[in-house]
């Protein structure tokens, strides 16, 4: 019997003042998988959210949530890493981070240990006596990562987690999202950076003005848009690429990648190449990027 998912959205809907933030949004989240709540500012993925961890109540609609339906109980078994975040800033990081885990229920001893484990980890045990007003912007939000994992959470979710990080931090950050993934831990975050959905999660949905405009399984998905690009290294004539298949070149100086028109088959474009004369050197389909995927489906919802 395969295990039930982690959420579960059905016909979910929450208005405010006559605008309505998330439109009958259905979705489930697989145990075990990281899934990416995409979109445009504004479309519904905070509130979406922020049901979820029931800060918010839907108007309309059900949510389940670890196999019950969202409840304050449930915040012991849940992580969270707002976008918009704060910290007491007169508390010392360490009181901090123990004031914040008994609250979840840990027991001292066990949360002083995990404490220092993770300001290691993070790089931030020198920090650990110092006031939480004296961490610098990416220090504080390293903190704040810290709180939503510490008390080992089965589902953790990430409001565009790795916002103002430098790219050592972000790869830092990466690689603990992936460890936690492989111990279990179910991750659902929201972030504008496709590059870093792509990297690492299993599935997806898309929303548009409160609406699920795609979802499923990024791989499935990336396949079924097909690819887009073709890059070519070549010797000889290019009257090829003016072709009703081709909508733009771009050179690199190693090769040049030509994206196709809808509907335009790479392979028919290297039999034009071979047939006009070029020698080919290097020819690979290129998939469509997440991001062409993201911009092509809001602009067409």
């Amino acid at each position: 019997m395969t295990d039930s998912p982690a959420i579960v959205l059905n016909n979910v809907s929450k208005n405010f003042r006559d605008v309505d933030a998330v439109r009958d949004l259905s979705f489930e989240v697989r145990k075990g998988s990281t899934f990416g709540l995409l979109g445009p500012n504004g479309a519904g993925k905070t509130t979406s959210i922020r049901m979820i961890v029931n800060i918010l109540a839907p108007d309309t609609g059900d949510i389940r949530v670890l196999g019950e339906r969202a409840s304050a109980r449930l915040k012991r078994r849940i992580g969270y890493l707002p976008e918009e975040r704060g910290l007491y800033k007169e508390m010392k990081v360490g009181e901090l981070l123990l004031f914040f885990a008994t609250i979840k229920g840990m027991e001292p001893p066990d949360a002083k240990r995990r404490i220092d484990d993770w300001l290691a980890k993070l790089q931030l045990s020198d920090w650990k006596n110092k006031k939480a007003s004296e961490l610098s912007k990416g220090m504080a939000q390293k903190i704040q990562f810290i709180l939503a994992v510490l008390h080992e959470p089965e589902l953790l979710i990430l409001d565009e987690p790795f916002s103002g990080f430098d790219p050592v931090n972000v790869r830092l950050l990466k690689n603990i999202v992936g460890d936690l993934k492989q111990r279990g831990t179910t991750i659902v975050f929201s972030t504008h950076q496709m590059e870093q959905v792509e990297q690492l999660c299993d599935d997806i949905c898309l929303l548009n003005k409160g609406k699920k405009v795609l979802g499923g399984n990024l791989r499935e998905i990336k396949r079924n848009f097909g690819p887009r690009a073709v890059k070519l290294d070549y010797q000889g004539p290019d009257g090829f690429l003016d072709s009703p298949m081709v909508k733009n070149v771009t050179r690199f100086s190693t090769c040049v990648e030509v994206r196709l028109n809808d509907g335009a088959d790479g392979q028919e474009l290297l039999h034009s190449a071979l047939a006009a004369g070029a020698r080919i050197n290097r020819f690979e389909l290129v998939d469509t990027s997440l991001d062409d995927i993201f911009v092509s489906t809001v602009e067409n919802s």
